[in-house]
């Protein structure tokens, strides 16, 4: 079944409106929708629906809403990943797949060792990879459309990682702590020792004491220079193992 994600505003009365230039050509053009045919929505906010088309013209499409759910694929903790930037082509292929896992924002970063240098047109390339990630969004029936931000340099990174509960620093040098640790430990703090919360809840609630938002930061090919790396842990990021080998940078972010 399509989905389509459009804009709260564009769901009244009983009924969604689909306007959206792409999504008309892809409806009709490539898909072939027509009046009958059903489709999933998702309003971009909070709920998602099953709608019955019952109109489709040149300026839009109208469906008569048949169910209507709350967000039942999304995290309930928003990951950020913050990315060094890599070689071409490394990085649709992050984009894809770490959607495809849940990743709420990707953000390109100019790190000390990328090969790859900012000469002013990098706005181009984080275009397309927003509509990479509008595509896997789709594929795999995303409740939200994850957000592909503008590159920023490393010293921009460490003040955005201010507005985080938790930052996760994988780092090659770090022989003994695993992200499973580190979660481990957080969550026996804010529940019990078993790992449970009160009332033995093993989901996240709004009083939990748990992380709500969660940056991931992966280094590029060349790894993080030593100054940067210790920068990220002084800053109070949780420094931690992904096992015993050298992951690459497309599978490092992944596999976090």
């Amino acid at each position: 079944m399509s989905r389509f994600f459009v804009d709260a505003s564009a769901v009244a009365d009983g009924t969604v409106s689909i306007t959206d230039k792409g999504d008309l050509h892809h409806a009709q053009s490539v898909l072939r929708l027509k009046k009958g045919d059903t489709i999933e929505i998702s309003d971009s906010a909070e709920w998602e629906y099953t709608a019955e088309i019952v109109s489709v013209s040149k300026d839009g499409i109208t469906a008569r809403i048949t169910d209507k759910q709350r967000f039942a694929k999304e995290p309930a903790t928003r990951i950020t990943l913050f990315q060094g930037v890599p070689k071409q082509g490394k990085m649709e292929l992050i984009v894809q797949k770490c959607v495809e896992l849940g990743v709420a924002e990707i953000v390109p970063v100019f790190m000390q060792r990328c090969v790859v240098r900012d000469n002013g047109n990098y706005s181009k390339k984080t275009e397309r990879y927003s509509k990479i990630a509008d595509e896997a969004a789709k594929q795999c029936r995303r409740g939200l459309l994850p957000t592909v931000s503008d590159a920023l340099t490393f010293r921009e990174m460490m003040r955005e990682l201010q507005r985080f509960d938790l930052v996760l620093f994988p780092y090659e040098n770090e022989e003994d702590r695993t992200i499973k640790d580190c979660l481990r430990g957080i969550t026996e703090r804010a529940g019990g020792s078993d790992g449970t919360l009160p009332g033995g809840d093993t989901g996240k609630t709004e009083n939990s004491g748990l992380p709500k938002t969660v940056a991931v930061i992966i280094g590029p090919e060349g790894g993080f220079s030593d100054a940067e790396a210790d920068e990220i842990r002084a800053s109070g990021a949780e420094c931690v193992s992904l096992g015993k080998t050298i992951l690459r940078t497309e599978t490092a972010g992944m596999a976090a």
